[in-house]
């Protein structure tokens, strides 16, 4: 008992020194207030400074959803279909399309490429992408102590990366990671939802918008050409058998027509000459059974189709004027003079609090 009546005193002592040493550091720092208030100033200059040379930032946002392929529209007919032993394809999942697989292949090279590659209006004169993105950012200046890059464009009409050369996949290659990495942003809004949300910032306001919509157009194009293969396929498939029934059933009727004319006083003693108008009957009706077959799957074929497409229901495009990220005067000012002023307090705090404890 009597160690901890002891002890008690100590500790109170101990805390009124801490008091004591943060009231000396108040005091000291009060006679510091014109050092402070100077670097607080020079703060405010160099945020005033640096909201001349920041450039904006320009925000293009597209929302869409991923269609569930499951739901709605032709479902039920297709459920239908395969109740009768027909499979006509399409009542698959969403694949490489579904979930996170579609974010990272939004990021891809390959989609970011072909996108920069797509032809958009700018001033009145279509060019690419990306060029214009290699002409905003003034890049050809920073070439010019390199040859293989001086005088590299990318033509429209030679917009296909299997013929570009070393020195355009390089630039391609570059140009990629550096948007990928710090400019374009895909995510779900939520992870309940399907909603996904694709982000493009730049410092120019027509590069943001017009690679949003060419990404997602991309995607779009790229998805069609893709998961609707097999369906698209199957629908040429019998088309084409289509086709070819009709031409013999049309054959095998004017077969019909070729026979009776041939004989047309039939004597009905005669049953001889009726064989070939006959065997014409007969590829008639066989060749009209399959047509109808034909166009029945045909049809539930095409409809597969159609329901397979479109990947994308877009909800929200970016349109102009785009929202903007930008430090203004007032702003810089303030942020500057603030974050300078504190870190000179807290530096003079620190220095103050070693020198007590030295």
């Amino acid at each position: 008992m009597t160690e901890y009546q002891q002890a008690q005193p100590d500790e109170e002592i101990s805390l009124k020194e801490l008091i004591a040493k943060f009231s000396e550091v108040y005091q000291y720092l009060l006679t510091q207030w014109k050092s402070i208030l100077l670097a607080g100033c020079l703060g405010a200059l160099l945020g005033l400074g640096y909201s001349f040379i920041k450039k904006p930032v320009y925000k293009a946002e597209y929302s869409f959803v991923l269609e569930d392929e499951k739901s709605g529209g032709l479902g039920g007919a297709l459920s239908l279909a395969s109740q009768f032993g027909l499979d006509i394809g399409g009542a698959g999942g969403g694949g490489a399309f579904a979930g996170d697989n579609l974010i990272e292949l939004m990021k891809s090279r390959t989609m970011v490429q072909q996108a920069l590659l797509s032809p958009v209006i700018i001033n009145g004169k279509q060019e690419s992408l990306l060029n214009y993105y290699i002409a905003y950012n003034k890049l050809r200046e920073t070439w010019q102590d390199k040859p293989e890059l001086a005088k590299l464009s990318f033509p429209l009409n030679n917009a296909n990366p299997a013929t570009f050369s070393r020195a355009q996949d390089s630039v391609l290659m570059k140009i990629h990671e550096n948007i990928s990495k710090n400019f374009l942003s895909v995510a779900k809004i939520d992870k309940k939802l399907s909603i996904l949300k694709v982000e493009v910032k730049a410092t120019d306001e027509r590069f943001a918008k017009y690679f949003a919509e060419a990404l997602v157009a991309q995607v779009s194009r790229f998805y069609v050409d893709t998961k609707t293969q097999k369906s698209a396929k199957n629908v040429a498939i019998l088309q084409h058998q289509a086709d070819s029934v009709r031409q013999r059933l049309n054959a095998a009727i004017g077969g019909v027509a070729v026979a009776n004319d041939a004989n047309p006083n039939l004597n009905p003693t005669m049953q001889v000459l009726r064989v070939p108008s006959q065997q014409r009957q007969v590829d008639v009706q066989a060749n009209t059974a399959i047509l109808t077959e034909l166009v029945k799957n045909l049809e539930l074929a095409k409809l597969a189709l159609r329901r397979e497409t479109p990947l994308i229901q877009v909800l929200d495009k970016p349109t102009f004027p785009l929202e903007v990220d930008k430090v203004g005067k007032f702003k810089g000012l303030v942020l500057g003079g603030i974050l300078f002023g504190f870190l000179i307090t807290l530096y003079l705090f620190s220095k103050q609090i070693f020198n007590s404890i030295k």
